[in-house]
């Protein structure tokens, strides 16, 4: 299975491909699309939207995973922010790649065994576990941990026995959902 992983972000957005081949864990690409400060969001979103494509013509992936993005205390940061994710899921929606959502504590659980662990820990883990990422900065180990804890997550299903999409979250709990 080679899973795209993405730290959405709108100034640096990390990426990173992971290759899962029975216990076999290995990084086939990684980096990040840097955005200048000068650059329009409109424009920041499209380079994200092209890169992505690129990405997903090159390798192939079998599935996306992005991180969701942390609610901050600044409005207009976050709209930005769920704009570059949203512009994620779409890129990869267009070549047919489904795309799983994974929340910063679950990506950090999955790779340090602890859910606020300091991008630094995730850095470190990863390195460790695939050789990769801390060259090309946090964003790209970042975005590589996504990638695995998805591939992970595929091979051993969702942790703690959740759901693992919305359409059983809705059969599991049809009084929630209204």
């Amino acid at each position: 299975m080679i899973v795209l992983g993405i730290d959405p972000g709108t100034r640096t957005a990390g990426y990173g491909v992971v290759e899962l081949d029975g216990r076999k864990e290995r990084a086939l690409d990684y980096g990040s699309i840097d955005l200048p400060d000068s650059m329009d969001h409109a424009l920041r979103l499209q380079r994200i939207y092209d890169r992505i494509l690129e990405l997903v013509d090159a390798h192939h992936p079998d599935e996306a995973a992005v991180e969701v993005p942390f609610l901050g205390h600044n409005v207009q940061s976050m709209r930005k922010l769920v704009r570059v994710e949203a512009t994620v899921m779409l890129a990869a929606m267009h070549r047919q790649i489904p795309v799983a959502q994974y929340a910063p504590a679950e990506v950090k659980k999955a790779i340090t065994g602890n859910g606020r662990a300091a991008k630094e820990q995730v850095a470190f883990m990863i390195q460790a576990l695939l050789g990769a990422g801390t060259d090309r900065g946090l964003d790209a180990s970042d975005a590589l941990a996504v990638a695995l804890c998805h591939a992970r997550r595929a091979k051993t299903g969702p942790a703690s026995g959740a759901p693992k999409d919305w359409a059983a979250f809705i059969k599991a709990n049809p009084g929630r959902v209204r």
